[in-house]
């Protein structure tokens, strides 16, 4: 087998030269043909005029041949020939109305700038390309996923003329490439990970666990994408939200899976990228150094609405000072077990996948051979309420509360999640405020509590000790570390009382 062969999956390739194919097609040849073709298609369209979008407009496909010599319509190029095909035209702009995209940024964004084409693609043989201001990401689909796409429109539409602010894939165009004698669909979605800000983690969940682990040649990229084992592994304490973002979160993955079910879609995904806060700041070099480079990278604010994640679930984005950091990416603050700071990156992705008959096949089969509740395949419905529940008792957990302590001369916060305190907590606590002695404090905090358990255990250790009142615990949702942080008097965020 050669190296080129090795390298091939699906229609993606590598040329003897050592460029990216698709289809045959070299990337930098795809990349030309997609901005002159909606470079036309976009200044066309802004010639007609206004008007409401009618059942037939998700229908239209609109095509334009762009020959190498050039004609009266199209400009010269040194690519080979070929037409490029505009799927509902009059929807799309009508959607990107609907983000507050303007033409002008849309073309702007996407035909400025060369694409940068996203080295670690994935296993499905697509390629990817993300706009040089990093707001879009234009994305290779198959045969079966544009025309899926195509007949989901009308409800889509639907939906989003419902509710704009949802986890879901924001599509703003469909096209087709045809050179060579084949067809190369792509669609433009919203950048979920901005690129700008670096992911720690980053994770690919479906609430499945029959397979989902990441391969061994995965766990070998720069930042690989882990999966469900991975996560309940590396992360069994979740991510901690507050409350209103916790519920926030749960609430608006509801609802998208419950449209998802009405459309009998499944198989989708939620990508979940971490950025470390605390991590980061440990591996700047210098302030001063960062803040240039970062000054390059960042790009601006985002020109969609509704695009970023914490717009997503509807959450307030200004309370951000517990993160003490002047975020523009809308990521979701959040923290580990440990009580370091995040910033999450959500959205659904990979939602062209209907159950039809070679899925039902497919299930069928995997359930006879394994478990058919743990398989990713599955009907629509069992694949909704299943993924909900993973994502909202496993992935993310609510934080209860955050407590102050002082002890001698410096001042703790505790972050607490009820599901995570040893019964014997609130009495340790008891113990440092006697003692002054922070290391007395458990810092294992076994799994297997319940939240019941816990919060009984809360109620009467607090009330029963008489040395510990409850009025000692102010409230302070500005600072917040985790249990273990809070043992170690030279933190930097244990700061001295006055």
């Amino acid at each position: 087998m050669t190296q080129a062969m090795k390298k091939t999956i699906g229609h993606r390739g590598i040329d003897p030269t050592g460029e990216t194919t698709y289809k045959k097609t070299t990337s930098s040849a795809l990349k030309g043909a997609i901005q002159l073709g909606i470079t036309h298609t976009v200044g066309s369209l802004s010639q007609k005029p206004e008007r409401d979008v009618l059942l037939q407009d998700f229908e239209v496909v609109e095509s334009i041949f762009f020959p190498n010599e050039g004609s009266n319509l199209t400009p010269a190029h040194h690519y080979g020939d070929f037409r490029f095909k505009t799927y509902a035209p009059i929807a799309f702009r009508y959607f990107r109305e609907m983000f507050g995209i303007r033409p002008d940024d849309y073309m702007y964004s996407l035909c400025s700038e060369p694409l940068i084409e996203l080295s670690n693609s994935g296993a499905s043989g697509s390629l990817f390309y993300v706009s040089n201001d990093d707001e879009y990401i234009i994305k290779t689909v198959q045969h079966k996923e544009a025309e899926f796409l195509q007949k989901l429109l009308p409800g889509y539409f639907m939906n989003l003329n419902q509710n704009k602010r949802t986890l879901l894939p924001k599509f703003y165009g469909l096209y087709c490439v045809q050179a060579g004698g084949k067809n190369i669909r792509i669609a433009v979605m919203n950048n979920l990970l901005p690129s700008a800000v670096r992911m720690h983690l980053k994770y690919d969940l479906k609430g499945s666990t029959y397979k989902r682990r990441a391969s061994a040649k995965e766990r070998e990229k720069a930042v690989p994408t882990y999966k469900d084992l991975d996560f309940m592994q590396d992360m069994p304490d979740g991510l901690l939200l507050e409350g209103d973002k916790y519920s926030a979160v749960c609430k608006t993955l509801q609802r998208d899976c419950l449209l998802l079910q009405s459309f009998k879609i499944m198989d989708y995904s939620l990508l979940v990228g971490i950025h470390n806060v605390d991590q980061a700041c440990r591996e700047q070099v210098s302030e001063e150094a960062v803040a240039g480079a970062m000054d390059q990278r960042r790009p601006q604010a985002q020109k969609s609405l509704y695009n970023t994640a914490i717009e997503a679930i509807q959450a307030d984005a200004g309370n951000m000072r517990s993160l003490d950091t002047e975020d523009k990416t809308g990521g979701i603050p959040a923290r580990n077990s440990k009580g370091e700071r995040l910033l999450v990156y959500i959205g659904i992705i990979d939602i062209l996948q209907a159950y039809r008959l070679v899925k039902k096949l497919e299930h069928s089969w995997k359930a006879f051979v394994h478990d058919g509740d743990t398989v990713s395949v599955h009907r629509p419905g069992f694949y909704a309420e299943r993924f909900h529940r993973f994502m909202c008792n496993t992935v993310f957990k609510k934080i209860t509360c955050m407590y102050t302590v002082s002890v001698e001369k410096y001042e703790y916060i505790i972050l607490v999640s009820l599901h995570l305190l040893p019964s014997n907590f609130f009495y340790s606590l008891h113990l440092v405020i006697q003692s002054g002695r922070p290391d007395l404090l458990p810092k294992t905090l076994p799994h297997s509590n319940t939240v019941d358990n816990a919060a009984e255990t809360a109620d009467s250790s607090a009330l029963g000790n008489p040395g510990i009142p409850l009025s000692s615990y102010s409230q302070d949702t500005g600072r917040s570390v985790g249990v273990d942080n809070m043992l170690s008097k030279d933190q930097d965020h244990s700061t001295p009382k006055s």
